[in-house]
């Protein structure tokens, strides 16, 4: 590039140098640090339905840390009163059925309605890094936007029965904070959906047509826990397979004992991405929470899921005190090389192990 004022005829003109740009950053202006929210604030930004701080105590009681596990279980005793006068809803089903894009669309559909909506999605972690994407944001593009949906991924990071606990309280939290309907979706594999059916109301699995897993669905166990099955992507050329595989299932519900609450699970054909029969699948839930009230199953489930949720943590707390004791670990240790060289049986270490660990209790 020729710069003119370099050429000689110019050589009597005087060029000065620019100005220093300012900096970017203010250097006299000192970072503000966040002000400690007590527990008399979190609670009444959640009652407030503030979606920031409903945020933060939930980032509490999903921390390990002890000091936030006291501040979460305080705002969570706070928060019991205002809780309970919700939809909890969960929702399973095989990866790749389609629980995130169904989930957008029940939603968007639960809005219209009047009301606001939780989602809390419990993301795999990797067993080998521990980490997890948390993208059920980036499937659920409609919900993501309003402002009366709030939806928070946690991840299982190994430890599904923690992750479950947490998600339960997670739950008192949403409904304090105004939230009628909350959706629990699961990892979809292993046992989160026993541990998901324990905190609530209505179960709802999805399953595909055409793929050979009709079978696979039909097997006891989850369709156990089912108080309904969507048949999803009922769309299209698929549509005839869909009602096929409706038919089966239907059949098979017939083979199994009754529910406990007397309900007969309904199956539904319907599709998620081009929201074809939702309605129809939203009356039968509407149908099931009316028959579970009139007949008193609804109170009765509730109140047995808190009985439930009372005696996880006792068992939670007791085997986190007995493996984090130093004594015990050293001792654990020592047994476990005795039982690998074949000096002592599993039967017999276990009982000296615990033995030790109840001596030292009583002192």
């Amino acid at each position: 590039m020729v710069h003119p004022e370099n050429d000689s005829q110019y050589k009597g003109l005087q060029v000065n140098s620019g100005v220093n740009s300012a900096p970017t950053i203010n250097p006299y202006r000192r970072a503000r640090a966040r002000r400690q929210l007590s527990v008399n604030d979190y609670v009444e930004g959640i009652l407030k339905g503030n979606v920031s701080i409903l945020g933060q105590a939930v980032t509490l009681v999903e921390s390990l840390a002890e000091s936030h596990q006291q501040i979460a279980q305080e705002v969570i005793e706070k928060c019991l009163p205002y809780s309970g006068n919700s939809k909890r809803i969960g929702i399973t089903g095989v990866p790749g059925a389609g629980k995130s894009t169904s989930i957008d669309t029940f939603g968007i559909h639960v809005l219209r309605q009047g009301g606001k909506l939780a989602v809390l999605a419990i993301d795999p972690s990797s067993e080998r890094t521990k980490g997890s994407i948390l993208g059920d944001k980036t499937r659920m593009e409609k919900l993501s936007l309003e402002p009366n949906a709030f939806i928070r991924p946690s991840p299982s990071a190994g430890s599904l029965g923690g992750v479950a606990r947490k998600t339960r309280e997670t739950i008192v939290l949403c409904e304090a904070a105004g939230y009628d309907n909350i959706f629990v979706e699961t990892v979809g594999v292993g046992q989160s959906e026993t541990a998901v059916h324990s905190m609530v109301d209505f179960f709802l699995l999805i399953q595909l047509a055409g793929t050979g897993d009709e079978l696979q669905g039909i097997k006891r166990g989850i369709m156990e826990m089912a108080d309904g099955i969507a048949i999803n992507k009922a769309d299209g050329d698929n549509i005839d397979r869909a009602n096929l595989a409706a038919a089966q299932f239907r059949n098979a519900l017939h083979l199994f004992p009754p529910t406990p609450s007397k309900w007969v699970p309904e199956v539904h054909c319907y599709s998620g991405y081009y929201e074809l029969g939702v309605p129809e699948m939203w009356s039968m839930i509407d149908r099931y929470f009316e028959y579970v009230k009139s007949t008193g199953y609804f109170e009765h489930k509730r109140n047995e899921q808190a009985k439930y949720w009372m005696i996880e943590s006792i068992d939670e707390q007791l085997r986190n005190h007995f493996y984090h004791m130093p004594e015990v670990a050293a001792l654990l240790e020592q047994k476990e090389l005795r039982v690998l060289n074949n000096e002592q049986s599993s039967f017999t270490a276990a009982k000296d192990v615990l033995d030790f660990y109840f001596e030292r209790l009583r002192k």
